[in-house]
């Protein structure tokens, strides 16, 4: 029997994907949760199978958490579903050694298959994701731009940002001007949501 966890902050989508795969005689949903902090900790003390994960979920993500199994060097088997193809994401999750990434508008008999086919030892990516395998775009940004441009995002101001990195204002703004030209955007919001669709944040 192969023991699943979903996460997956929809409701109506975790149901349905807990019910078709209860159909299956060789799949048992163990839990089903709706944010990334609730998998982790029943991740940790029930170490399930397959862990069938969204990427975008509260308080830790699907590929945060990918990256906290591996680190742990926990037994269970990572997919990813998604409704994201951006090839920084992808890369990320491959970074991380996941062994599925797959798109949500997937039939639930490839989801199913896919299932099988990642315990028996074996990687499964999308159909439509394939290409993006190979449209890696590097990540200009260095860590400290990336942690500045995270806080922003989260609203905080520059102010803000400096009494929380210890840095100073001048200091913030030279990270946020470098991050804009690297982005080739005019302001730090169109650096914020350029670096959040490559997934680079």
């Amino acid at each position: 029997m192969i023991r699943v966890i979903i996460a997956e902050d929809q409701q109506m989508l975790r149901g349905a994907l807990t019910s078709l795969l209860s159909f299956e005689p060789d799949i048992e949903v163990v839990a089903e949760v709706s944010d990334g902090q609730q998998a982790w900790e029943y991740i940790q003390s029930e170490t399930p199978d397959v862990c069938i994960l969204d990427i975008e979920m509260p308080h830790i993500t699907g590929l945060e958490l990918a990256g906290r199994i591996r680190d742990a060097h926990l037994p269970c088997k990572v997919m990813i579903v998604t409704t994201f193809a951006r090839p920084g994401y992808l890369q990320k999750a491959m970074d991380y050694q996941v062994s599925g990434y797959l798109l949500k508008d997937e039939p639930i008999d490839y989801l199913i298959e896919a299932i099988r086919k990642v315990m028996a030892g074996e990687n499964v990516v999308s159909r439509d994701l394939a290409a993006t395998l190979f449209m890696k775009e590097q990540n200009p940004l260095n860590e400290r731009e990336i942690v500045v441009l995270r806080l922003v995002k989260e609203g905080l101001t520059t102010t803000e940002i400096s009494k929380k990195l210890f840095l100073t204002k001048g200091t913030i703004r030279n990270y946020l001007s470098t991050s804009i030209q690297k982005l080739h955007v005019e302001s730090r919001q169109q650096a914020v949501n350029s670096a959040s669709e490559k997934g680079w944040l």
